[in-house]
């Protein structure tokens, strides 16, 4: 009620859409319950295997795809590179557990826009997927390592470094330096508080990452396989 008693319509909150990939029927059941029973959140498709997922979500279009890092059939990382191709500005998120680092880090080359624990708790979960939608970009220490050690190294493909395209596609030195304190273990929180910026500029310099490292990875495929580059 308002100040005259009337009623105050409420706002809906926008729904973020959500589709499943995992060959494990009870994780993907659990899943669609979590996320339709919690505001804001609609699971609209759940696939056993990458060839699954990609025959329906480019016509879903969901905002995004939780999927599981080892599953049987279509490799996991061909199936974001074509999901991704497929349906533009999707965000393609990474179930894994913790000692999968090497996979993670392949499957962010391939596209992936972050990762997140499957066993993570359920307000976590759900935080975290309605931050990856907003630019988020989950940083474990093991991933910020290898991220530094990636783009340190280099690549026979690389443009020259007085190149337009270098400087764009390099990291800055924020972002190394957000990077390098996330590889010691540092909290989102701790660096904002460190380099005296916020938590949000801290996740828009984390995706700037991702970005360029899906830049770098699309040009050392084409110069690789360059009669897949059409």
């Amino acid at each position: 009620m308002n100040a005259r008693g009337y009623p105050v319509e409420r706002k809906k909150q926008p729904v973020i859409t959500i589709s499943i990939v995992d060959d494990n029927s009870g994780i993907r059941a659990n899943l669609e319950q979590m996320l339709n029973t919690a505001e804001g959140f609609r699971c609209i498709g759940s696939y056993r295997d990458g060839a699954a997922a990609l025959r329906s979500i480019p016509v879903q279009t969901p905002d995004v795809v939780l999927m599981d890092i080892n599953m049987p059939g279509m490799s996991v990382i061909e199936c974001v590179r074509r999901l991704k191709k497929a349906t533009p500005g999707l965000k393609v998120v990474m179930l894994t557990v913790f000692n999968d680092e090497d996979h993670v880090f392949a499957s962010l080359k391939a596209g992936a826009d972050g990762y997140l624990l499957k066993h993570s708790e359920r307000a976590t979960l759900l935080q975290s997927l309605a931050d990856i939608l907003r630019g988020g970009a989950p940083v474990s220490p093991q991933i910020a390592r290898s991220l530094i050690e990636y783009f340190h190294t280099p690549k026979d493909n690389a443009p020259a470094s007085n190149s337009p395209d270098a400087s764009n596609n390099q990291l800055t030195e924020r972002e190394l330096e957000v990077l390098d304190q996330l590889a010691k273990g540092a909290s989102y929180k701790e660096i904002a508080a460190d380099l005296d910026i916020s938590l949000h500029t801290v996740s828009n310099h984390l995706r700037h990452v991702y970005e360029k490292l899906h830049v770098h990875s699309r040009a050392q495929a084409v110069a690789k396989h360059p009669a897949r580059s059409s």
